[in-house]
């Protein structure tokens, strides 16, 4: 089980398949960041995912003087207030070209994403659930985009990042008729365009 299930479904569910994924793509965000430590390489932290309760780490590394390739995962698992839910887990690796050089100034970037989400009693800015206040969806999706971003650099090994990337995502779901352990509603598919990335992230630099 992926941690995420309230309660019985009326067909296998593609997240039972998925099983411990989330845990493994954590695990090798750690092991890139401690075994890379020989090349350029970068650990960073979104600070807009910290505040809503979403653990994350990313890795970003230098493979050519304006290319890095970026490497991020985070995880949210807790139920909050009257049983409001954002648990879920993604992945996000992404390819970056530096106008000056890497790791300072502008760049740009394409990015993939995929995961898997058990959402209720919310209300969402993006409008991806219209009515997701009254219900609880649960599913995966998968995606890409495009990336604009700048880093400042604080210090030797300290430096701040903001990023934002539009694109596409697709999502399957199964929906459910209140956000605890409701009725089995229906199955279907959500195909999203609009933000798909959004960081303002603290920096360590390893040299």
């Amino acid at each position: 089980s992926c941690g995420f299930k309230d309660g019985e479904k009326p067909v296998e569910n593609v997240m039972l398949k998925m099983g411990n994924m989330k845990r493994i793509l954590i695990f090798l965000m750690l092991l890139v960041s401690i075994s890379l430590s020989a090349q350029d390489v970068a650990v960073k932290t979104n600070l807009l995912y910290d505040a809503t309760t979403t653990i994350n780490l990313g890795a970003e590394i230098g493979v050519a003087p304006k290319w890095t390739v970026d490497l991020s995962a985070n995880y949210n698992g807790w139920t909050f207030n009257d049983n409001k839910k954002w648990k879920h887990w993604m992945a996000q690796p992404e390819v970056r070209y530096w106008f000056c050089e890497r790791f300072n100034g502008h760049f740009l970037g394409a990015h993939l994403l995929g995961g898997q989400y058990n959402w209720g009693g919310l209300d969402l800015p993006l409008g991806i659930f219209d009515d997701l206040k009254e219900h609880r969806y649960e599913g995966w999706y998968v995606g890409g985009g495009v990336v604009y971003g700048y880093q400042w650099l604080l210090g030797k090994r300290w430096s701040i990042e903001a990023a934002l990337g539009v694109g596409y995502v697709r999502a399957d779901y199964d929906r459910y008729k209140c956000p605890h352990c409701g009725e089995w509603q229906d199955s279907g598919k959500k195909n999203y365009f609009g933000v798909t990335k959004a960081a303002i992230s603290l920096i360590y630099i390893i040299k």
